[in-house]
C-alpha cells in the first residue's frame, strides 16, 4: 500500500486549511466579532431612530413657532429671558418639596 506524494501533500494542505479556518473563525474577527458588530449596529440604529424622532419633533415645534407670531414672541422671551416694559414675570423654582411645612402666619405673629 503505497501513498503517493501528491495525495499526502493534498491531505496536509487540507488539514492546514481546516486548522487555519477554525483559527480565523474563533479569533476576534471571526464569528464572535461579527456578533459584536451586529449588536453595535443594532444599538446605533436604535439611537439613530431616537435622534430622528427628536429632530422631527423639533422641526414641528419650529414650524408651529413660525406659523404663530405670539408663540414666537413667547419663545424668544423664554429663551432670552426678556421682559417687556410694564409686564410682570414670576419665576418659580422646580425643586423638591421639603418634609417640614413652613410655619403658619399665626405662629409667626405670636412671638
Amino acid at each position: 500500500m503505497r501513498i503517493s506524494f501528491g495525495k499526502l501533500a493534498f491531505a496536509c494542505v487540507l488539514i492546514a486549511g481546516t486548522a487555519y479556518g477554525i483559527t480565523v473563525l474563533r479569533g476576534p474577527h471571526g464569528i464572535g466579532g461579527l456578533a459584536e458588530k451586529r449588536r453595535q449596529i443594532d444599538q446605533l440604529e436604535k439611537e439613530n431612530e431616537a435622534l430622528n424622532k427628536e429632530i422631527a419633533a423639533k422641526r414641528e415645534h419650529l414650524a408651529d413657532i413660525q406659523r404663530d407670531p405670539q408663540a414666537l414672541e413667547l419663545e424668544i422671551e423664554k429663551k432670552l429671558k426678556l421682559v417687556k416694559p410694564g409686564s410682570k414675570v414670576y419665576i418659580l423654582q422646580d425643586g423638591a418639596k421639603s418634609d417640614t411645612a413652613p410655619p403658619s402666619p399665626s405662629a409667626r405673629g405670636s412671638r
